[in-house]
């Protein structure tokens, strides 16, 4: 079953992390048809490098299309992958983040599971490290069936956006990513959900996270803060959770995303994560 792998790089990603990456796909088990990458802006030649030697590697060596996409000027990560996804020629759509590490069965499995669950949207259990992988500081892991994720995604986003796998069309219908700061693929699960998508998550590890002290200081802030609840707000106008979801998930959004970093990481690590 063919698939694409849908990635967007900007400035600041790290070289040898997109190397990283990008080396774990050509790992799968079940090799992608099609490798989309969007270049949100322009790059670093450190960048531009890595992206030079392993397009040809994909053409002339494993026999992938590869696909780049470059943007004028960074429009972020949302009208990125919009970009990405109008160049993708096949239904099934892998996300990758540019400084993850997938797990050699990772499509596999997932394309799989798509057939066998008759999903829509597909992701599955993350293990967060900092260092290297070997040292594992979280496991983020969700609610498996459809029934369980309608009644999470109320208060908490629903699927793991860097190991998603999904369905390009039904992501079209449900109106591709849209600018929500910080919250555009929660945003899109809600409209999916809302329209009919079935998502089902895999209780196996499929990708190696990135998650260091940085990720949890852009967690936290007044800007962040807002955002959260304005997006939790429109979820209430629009219908799909209660008042009491919009009150109980404005309270955690506001006492987590003001407290102290250190605090923060330990509520994630002991808390939010298993």
């Amino acid at each position: 079953m063919d698939y694409a792998v849908l990635m967007s790089v900007y400035e600041k990603e790290n070289p040898d992390f997109l190397k990283q990456s990008i080396e774990s796909i050509f790992r799968q088990t079940i090799l992608p048809g099609q490798f989309i990458l969007v270049k949100d802006g322009p790059l670093t030649r450190e960048l531009e490098e890595v992206i030079d030697c392993y397009g040809e590697r994909m053409k002339t060596e494993l026999g992938i299309e590869f696909t780049l996409v470059s943007l004028a000027e960074n429009k972020g990560l949302g009208p990125a992958l919009n970009a990405g996804l109008k160049a993708a020629g096949f239904d099934y759509i892998a996300r990758m983040d540019s400084d993850d590490i997938a797990i050699k069965q990772r499509c596999e499995w997932q394309l799989r599971a798509m057939e066998e669950q008759d999903a829509d949207i597909v992701s599955g259990t993350i293990l967060e490290f900092s260092e290297d992988i070997h040292h594992i500081q979280a496991v983020k892991k969700l609610p498996e069936t459809q029934e369980e994720i309608l009644k999470y995604a109320k208060r908490r986003n629903p699927f793991n956006h860097p190991c998603v796998m999904f369905k390009k069309h039904i992501i079209e219908q449900a109106g591709m990513y849209q600018s929500v700061l910080w919250f555009e693929d929660y945003d899109l699960w809600v409209r999916a959900l809302m329209q009919g998508a079935k998502g089902y998550n895999m209780q196996e590890p499929l990708l190696y996270m990135r998650a260091g002290e940085k990720m949890y200081l852009r967690r936290g802030g007044i800007q962040y803060v807002r955002q959260g609840v304005r997006f939790r707000r429109k979820m209430w106008k629009m219908g799909f959770s209660s008042g009491m979801d919009f009150f109980v998930s404005v309270c955690g959004q506001i006492l987590f995303g003001m407290a102290p970093n250190k605090l923060r990481k330990g509520f994630y690590k002991y808390i939010l994560r298993k």
